[in-house]
């Protein structure tokens, strides 16, 4: 019998779902407009990883986007796996319209993510309407999107902080996130839009937001990495048994890009793929994902968009727990090869 697996006193899940976000957060604020090939090709990959949910695209306006002018191109393209789900993120009607017209085509995605600020500051600079306004939008889109057979992706922006105004009170997150549940998004996300929480504050926010009724099932973690602290936040979250995890190659992405200014000076990004699948797998919480494959995976990322990016596991390379060939004069001779799931009872 495998021996449960502990954080901090607490039991964790023993198995986790990784979303992967570096076709669309990720690619959101590129200043290169990638390649569709490219894309294809990425994603391919990651489904052939083992990844089970991937951000493929937006259906954002190309005027505003010209990132994503491709995105019918790109979900044509990818191939199609039973038991891997695709999401896109839509801010209009016409975006929905345009993700029922790719569905109905035979090359939809199975989720739609759509954006809500829990400030209303944020709200008003992100998307220029007041909350009771972009509600009543965004209400419009869910009920078209749930008819036309989507599951429905409920981001509650601004949750641990809004850089306009400061702290966020607890209580503005529980009531978007309750108003999303009302209206028919069966999953939830609480965003660190701009990187500001820490792993005191994380616990002290999945606390209340299970006390007020929201469950692990539900909620997708998903913190950003602007100050360095994405995955030590993501794994309080692990240790308050949540098993549902966001993130992106070589920590790209986590910035806001809808033609409003900049909300930060600091790094922006999101939590790193590599680094926090490698930690959860020599923790021995299984991903699902091929270690090999995901290096290889990030090296090529970092190709495509020509510089490198902030994985630490692909500069470092995996754990050796098996050793390696060593020559005294030659030096090391090969490279840690890694494994599914390091054993954790042995020192």
């Amino acid at each position: 019998m495998t021996e449960p697996i502990v954080l901090l006193d607490k039991v964790v899940p023993a198995k986790v779902v990784m979303g992967e976000c570096w076709a669309r957060d990720g690619l959101q604020n590129e200043p290169m407009v990638v390649p569709t090939d490219h894309k294809v090709e990425l994603i391919t990959r990651m489904v052939e990883a083992g990844f089970k949910k991937i951000e493929a695209t937006s259906f954002a306006h190309p005027r505003y986007l010209p990132q994503f002018a491709d995105a019918e191109a790109v979900l044509r393209g990818i191939p199609r796996v039973h038991g891997t789900d695709y999401r896109a993120i839509c801010t209009n009607i016409r975006g929905i319209e345009r993700a029922i017209d790719s569905k109905e085509a035979g090359f939809g995605v199975a989720e739609i993510a759509m954006v809500l600020s829990a400030s209303e500051a944020h709200n008003m600079a992100n998307v220029n309407m007041t909350l009771a306004e972009n509600m009543a939008l965004l209400e419009r889109m869910t009920r078209l999107a749930l008819d036309a057979g989507h599951a429905v992706f409920g981001w509650v922006l601004t949750s641990f902080g809004c850089p306009i105004n400061g702290d966020v009170p607890l209580a503005d997150v529980v009531r978007v996130g309750q108003w999303w549940k009302d209206i028919g998004a069966t999953i939830i996300g609480f965003g660190d839009t701009t990187g500001v929480a820490n792993p005191v504050q994380v616990d002290r926010f999945y606390q209340h937001m299970l006390a007020a009724g929201f469950t692990t099932d539900e909620v997708v973690v998903h913190f950003h990495d602007t100050r360095g602290w994405g995955v030590a936040n993501s794994l309080v979250a692990l240790g308050m048994g949540f098993r549902y995890f966001d993130s992106s190659f070589g920590a790209v992405g986590g910035q806001p890009q809808t033609g409003a200014a900049m909300y930060h000076r600091g790094f922006a990004g999101n939590t790193c793929t590599e680094d926090l699948v490698g930690l959860f797998e020599e923790m021995g919480v299984d991903t699902g994902i091929d270690l090999t494959a995901l290096l290889e995976i990030g090296r090529r990322a970092e190709e495509i968009l020509g510089r490198q990016l902030r994985s630490n596991l692909i500069q470092a390379g995996p754990v050796p727990h098996t050793g390696i060939a060593y020559d005294k004069q030659k030096g090391i001779l090969g490279e840690p090869t890694p494994v599914s799931k390091r054993a954790t009872s042995d020192g």
